[in-house]
């Protein structure tokens, strides 16, 4: 493979979806940046479901804006202003988180903004760059490089790092479950019997939790930059949104109920964020069980982790499809959510089967 070849399976923007005022944001950017006379030019990464992601070019520069979705209501889950204060922590000591650099106020779009520098590589979706195979050998090289970048987040000293403010781990994961559960009842459209017998399952089994750690909230392949001459090493983890202080176990239910497997069930599998299910990739167990050798941490209560896992993704895509249904967006992405939210249930259900 040529290093011209391989320049095609870096991870590239596409037209713009969901339009930014180029008129106002162009002046913003060319004076905070000091760059008067530079041309800007805005096109939109094509991942995502929540936060909106451009790529912006300005002069020779470029730059990754982030944004609410247009509509979004609930404001929590959209702080622009928190996530850039989380990234200007971590980036200093944690290289694979990307440098903040501006953090605009909503007179510049209508919605408060931030702006990135861009960490360019490969980003593995459900469909593979064009030309990139991956055999049973590097399959296993992946698991293990998006176990090992995971099990590294998890031991981010907080307190050196400023990042205990961000979050209040006492309660955590029966807030969680208590504040998912009221986001569902929410943004439920349709009748969907294993949220309900999954929501009260939870409410019933909370564990115990260990020392808490940084959490990303949203870990799985299509949030990690890989170097594209070495794709097991990762360059960057993006999409700091929901990132806290908490129980790591919560993360580690999150980034299993991503990890598709190929006997999963087909409607499950389409949902696929990534080649989890290629050949040589760890099953669901294996990713756990590597994790635990590399954490020390206990498995015990692996079954209750993994449902939250789902049950919380599955509120996310709830929350996706109502913004389609009243109308404030008209990406035909969003319309078949309702069919995820109805995947991820069943698995969330059959996962309380086996404790």
């Amino acid at each position: 493979m040529t290093d011209t070849d391989r320049s095609a399976w870096l991870d590239r923007a596409k037209p713009v979806r969901e339009a930014l005022d180029l008129e106002r944001l162009a002046p913003y950017l060319q004076q905070a940046l000091g760059m008067p006379d530079a041309s800007v030019s805005v096109q939109q990464f094509p991942g995502g479901h929540s936060n909106l992601t451009y790529l912006v070019k300005i002069g020779e520069r470029e730059l990754v804006l982030r944004r609410p979705p247009f509509g979004a209501q609930i404001k929590t889950a959209h702080d622009m202003d928190r996530e850039f204060r989380i990234l200007g922590r971590l980036a200093p000591i944690y290289p694979a988180a990307p440098r903040p650099l501006l953090l605009a106020d909503e007179h510049v779009l209508g919605a408060r903004f931030y702006v990135m520098e861009r960490v360019p590589g490969v980003i593995l979706r459900s469909r593979l760059p064009a030309g990139l195979e991956i055999d049973p050998g590097l399959a296993r090289r992946l698991s293990a490089a998006a176990v090992t970048t995971l099990a590294e987040l998890h031991a981010i000293d907080i307190d050196a790092a400023g990042l205990a403010e961000f979050g209040h781990p006492d309660g955590y994961v029966r807030r969680q479950v208590e504040g998912w559960t009221k986001r569902y009842e929410a943004a439920r459209t349709d009748d969907i019997p294993a949220m309900e017998q999954v929501a009260a399952w939870l409410a019933a089994n909370i564990p115990v939790s260990g020392p808490p750690t940084l959490i990303h909230n949203d870990f799985k392949y299509d949030n990690l930059v890989l170097d594209p001459d070495d794709l097991t090493r990762v360059r960057g983890v993006l999409d700091w949104e929901m990132a806290t202080i908490g129980d790591p176990l919560m993360d580690l239910g999150t980034a299993l109920c991503y990890w598709v497997e190929q006997d999963d069930a087909p409607e499950l599998r389409a949902f696929a964020f990534g080649p989890t299910a290629v050949p040589g990739s760890y099953t669901r167990r294996e990713f756990a069980e590597h994790y635990a050798r590399l954490t020390g941490r206990s498995l015990a209560h692996l079954n209750f982790y993994s449902a939250f896992g789902l049950y919380k993704t599955a509120v996310v895509a709830q929350q996706i499809y109502l913004r389609f249904v009243r109308g404030h967006t008209t990406d035909a992405r969003f319309a078949m959510m309702i069919a995820g939210v109805r995947a991820l249930a069943t698995q969330a259900a059959r996962t309380l089967e086996t404790t």
